[in-house]
């Protein structure tokens, strides 16, 4: 029934679908294109990788997610940028399957933990969350710098 795979070049087009949705559900802006998947997930340096969940052979789900480093533990860490399961599979145990196999590739690789975000007015998403056994950096505020910002700053090097 559920099957929990890491994503092929194959999965570019349902993979955009996906996040395209993932976005919408958000109420945030999205860009990515099928070619900045292959090119960033895919390509000679990949910068992210995907697990993609199916119900019956059918898309249901995915994780996006990449390796950061922790000075502070002294050892890796992974960042889940995304996990989405399409609302007609909810309810089925795809979130918990994403995220067990995320904490075995973790395990896997030494890392120390997992580490993602959560808008604050998602409360069924916090909920699940909390029942995995998450806790919350409420003291830790995330920080963005991108657009002329970003261009501003590196041309003042």
């Amino acid at each position: 029934m559920l099957c929990v795979r890491q994503a092929r070049p194959s999965d570019v087009s349902q993979l955009k679908t996906m996040i395209h949705e993932f976005a919408a559900f958000e109420r945030l802006p999205v860009a990515v294109t099928e070619a900045d998947l292959l090119r960033t997930g895919f390509g000679d340096r990949p910068k992210f990788c995907a697990l993609i969940a199916e119900w019956e052979a059918q898309p249901a789900g995915y994780a996006i997610f990449f390796d950061y480093y922790s000075t502070f533990h002294g050892r890796p860490g992974i960042f889940v940028e995304d996990v989405y399961v399409r609302p007609h599979f909810r309810g089925k145990g795809i979130g918990k399957a994403l995220f067990a196999r995320l904490a075995e590739v973790a395990h896997q690789e030494g890392c120390f933990g997992l580490r993602w975000e959560v808008l604050d007015w998602n409360t069924s998403a916090i909920e699940f969350y909390r029942h995995l056994g998450a806790s919350f950096l409420d003291e830790c505020r995330t920080l963005n710098l991108e657009g002329e910002a970003l261009r501003r700053l590196a041309s003042s090097g």
